[in-house]
């Protein structure tokens, strides 16, 4: 199956399925001498595995990561590191009755139109399980670029079905289950998908991540640009369907006068444009908002077809989160830094002699 590796430089390979054995990847290109191991990369997959609280899936996975190879005496040595996490609580008796039909909004019948065969239990390759190996590698850039640059990368959620969450400060995300900025919120967020799942339908979601001491230069003009990069990583994450760069789709209402970040000797006066201008990075914040589908499986009774095409109603009765979005915060991040990590090795690559008389503006960085 083509379509399973990310990255130019650094190359990472997903593979397995939501019930199979185990599911992992590997992560090629990543410089030597960065000291690493298992509990640097367990602290992220934590955060988004399954059965953290009743908001979402309970299928009880440790998620417990487990690094092959890549690393000696505790460091990387420039080899491929393979990262294996074995699923331990498939129960694929629950999707028995979806082999021969298709659930709606969710891949079955294009990866049954593409391939002529699938597989059924959880989805198979279409899972969001999928999503934990590329968490794991994602831990591993997000180590390097702290190191490298002191490069942080934070997400959190925006809004849950038309239910939007405030902004009141970073420290409050890990503090509820729901990666909200806000805790005023948490009760309206609670009863919210508790109402969801006792109703067996679902919602959407919006997810903000932000990276910063990004430096500048990253990304290509044309058609590599970084934030072509970032969307294209972005769009890649399970339920997907909206990729907002700065002011995003508010930019339509914007006059040039007002749009346009400023530049005085003291910095930039706003960042409309997420942190990116001609696809180069400006040494600001970069700023990416999603905007994630409700979930497929839902236990509603809806209209489809079975493999013959006559007409079925589809009810999916196995473990599903009621929104998506609640644990889209960890893959966000980790994809945001999986796409600077590589864009920082491309740049070193081509750019390393490059230099400048003048510091870069306040507020940004080289």
């Amino acid at each position: 199956m083509s379509g399973s590796t990310f990255g130019q430089l650094l190359c990472v390979t997903n593979f397995g399925e939501s019930h199979g054995p185990a599911i992992g990847c590997v992560v090629d290109g990543c410089p030597p001498g960065l000291e690493l191991s298992e509990a640097d990369l367990q602290p992220d997959l934590d955060r988004r595995k399954p059965g953290t609280s009743r908001h979402v899936t309970q299928r009880r996975e440790s998620d417990r990561v487990e690094i092959l190879s890549g690393l000696y005496q505790g460091h990387t040595i420039g080899t491929p590191i393979a990262l294996l996490i074995r699923n331990e609580d498939a129960k694929s008796g629950d999707y028995a009755e979806l082999a021969d039909t298709f659930r709606p909004g969710h891949a079955d019948y294009t990866y049954w139109r593409k391939y002529g065969r699938r597989d059924p239990r959880g989805g198979g390759r279409s899972s969001a399980r999928l999503t934990a190996p590329m968490v794991a590698a994602g831990a591993i850039a997000r180590k390097w670029l702290a190191q490298s640059f002191g490069m942080r990368i934070r997400g959190h959620l925006q809004q849950v079905g038309e239910l939007v969450v405030p902004f009141e400060s970073w420290e409050m995300v890990d503090a509820n289950p729901f990666f909200a900025a806000s805790l005023q919120c948490v009760p309206q967020l609670e009863a919210h998908l508790d109402a969801l799942r006792r109703s067996g339908d679902s919602c959407g979601a919006i997810v903000r991540v932000v990276a910063t001491k990004v430096p500048a230069g990253l990304g290509n003009p044309l058609y590599d640009k970084l934030d072509a990069r970032i969307a294209y990583a972005m769009m890649g994450i399970n339920a997907v369907k909206g990729v907002e760069i700065g002011a995003g789709f508010g930019a339509a209402t914007e006059a040039g006068s007002t749009h346009g970040d400023e530049l005085t000797p003291g910095g930039f006066v706003s960042n409309h444009a997420g942190g990116m201008l001609g696809g180069i990075s400006t040494g600001q914040d970069i700023v990416v908002r999603l905007a994630l589908k409700p979930t497929s499986s839902i236990r509603l009774p809806r209209r489809s077809v079975d493999l013959q095409y006559r007409a079925v109603k589809v009810a999916t009765q196995g473990r599903h989160d009621p929104c998506v979005g609640i644990r889209a915060t960890p893959i966000a991040e980790a994809m945001l830094a999986l796409v600077l990590m590589d864009q920082a090795l491309l740049n070193r690559a081509q750019n390393a002699d490059v230099s400048h008389e003048l510091a870069p503006l306040p507020g940004s960085i080289d």
